[in-house]
């Protein structure tokens, strides 16, 4: 109990009777003294004492599918600010495989008694996944927000890139080009964002005189060695340029020219989707699509925020402008 008490109370920078005090129910200590002595406990992992267990800590669960991709890191670097600006502390729980599955952090932070959690991608972009512990937290009254895809069935809020104005530029950009010969490559088929960027595709492929055709759409894991692969296949089949999902699937579009003996963009031009960090640094730099995540990062703890003081959440899906980028992968179509 000592132990604890001088661990709590050298996180918190007060004394050992402060957090004692707490502890124990007595009065004499600030509201946000208070607050912070129980987030303390929450972080360090201790038990709360059992009649402060009703309450709700300021922890908020952060759930990223990954850290390989740049863009998540950049996206909880903004969550994670605006949380803490609001109070509130935020616990990072990343998938790795054959780690902590996402069904098992949600338990694990509902143990802890959270005030909310924000996905940043993970299985509810999935349609064919399980998705009962997304349920749990919503009988269980925990605020949640989502990033970039909604759940069917669930009215949770959601902070979005609009994938079809983004493909659309996308698509105009290298139709400006001269391609025509433009092929895709997107995520798994039951991933969400990425269904909505192929329907995107195919309907102003419609609109610009052309059609998408399925020998023009590949699908792959969010990686570069999964985008390698499935821009290969695209090459054979004589396309000049290629859009794709992130921008590692574009990075190893480039790698599979390359490997052909093809120059990008002399050759083939490609486009990625996120403008994560170092994008400008790639050789070529990367002509991609930026998603605002500054805003929707913000937007997203505003969400949250309303939901965790007892306001009713918009269960309508905000959709936030995207911008190309463009860099050096992209230049006119070969003749």
């Amino acid at each position: 109990m000592t132990r604890r008490l001088a661990q709590v109370a050298k996180k918190v920078g007060v004394s050992e009777a402060t957090v004692s005090r707490v502890l124990n129910g007595k009065p004499g200590v600030s509201r946000a003294t208070r607050q912070s002595v129980l987030t303390a406990l929450d972080v360090l992992g201790y038990e709360r004492p059992t009649q402060l267990r009703g309450e709700r800590a300021r922890l908020v669960g952060l759930v990223l599918p990954e850290l390989q991709n740049p863009i998540f890191p950049a996206f909880a670097e903004v969550i994670g600010g605006a949380l803490a600006q609001q109070g509130l502390t935020p616990v990072l729980c990343t998938q790795t495989k054959g780690g902590v599955s996402e069904a098992d952090y949600v338990d694990l932070l509902l143990q802890q008694q959270v005030s909310g959690v924000v996905f940043a991608g993970g299985l509810f972009a999935q349609a064919d996944e399980a998705h009962e512990h997304y349920h749990r937290l919503a009988e269980r009254r925990i605020p949640v927000v989502l990033i970039n895809a909604p759940i069917e069935g669930l009215d949770f809020p959601c902070a979005s890139c609009d994938d079809a104005v983004a493909i659309e530029r996308a698509w105009r950009h290298l139709a400006s080009l001269g391609h025509e010969r433009i092929g895709v490559v997107m995520g798994p088929s039951d991933h969400v964002p990425s269904r909505r960027k192929l329907a995107a595709a195919r309907s102003v492929a419609s609109a610009t005189g052309g059609e998408l055709t399925e020998a023009h759409v590949e699908r792959s894991m969010f990686s570069l060695e999964g985008g390698q692969a499935a821009a290969s296949r695209l090459l054979e089949r004589g396309v000049t340029g290629i859009i794709c999902a992130s921008d590692p699937l574009a990075l190893g579009a480039v790698r599979a020219a390359r490997r052909r003996g093809l120059g990008v963009p002399s050759d083939v031009s490609v486009v990625g989707y996120d403008d994560s960090a170092f994008m400008n640094c790639t050789d070529p730099p990367l002509t991609t699509i930026r998603q605002p995540i500054e805003a929707m990062g913000r937007a997203a703890v505003e969400l949250l925020c309303a939901g965790i003081q007892g306001g009713s959440l918009p269960p309508d899906e905000l959709l936030f402008e995207p911008e190309l980028v463009v860099r050096g992968s992209t230049a006119q179509a070969p003749r």
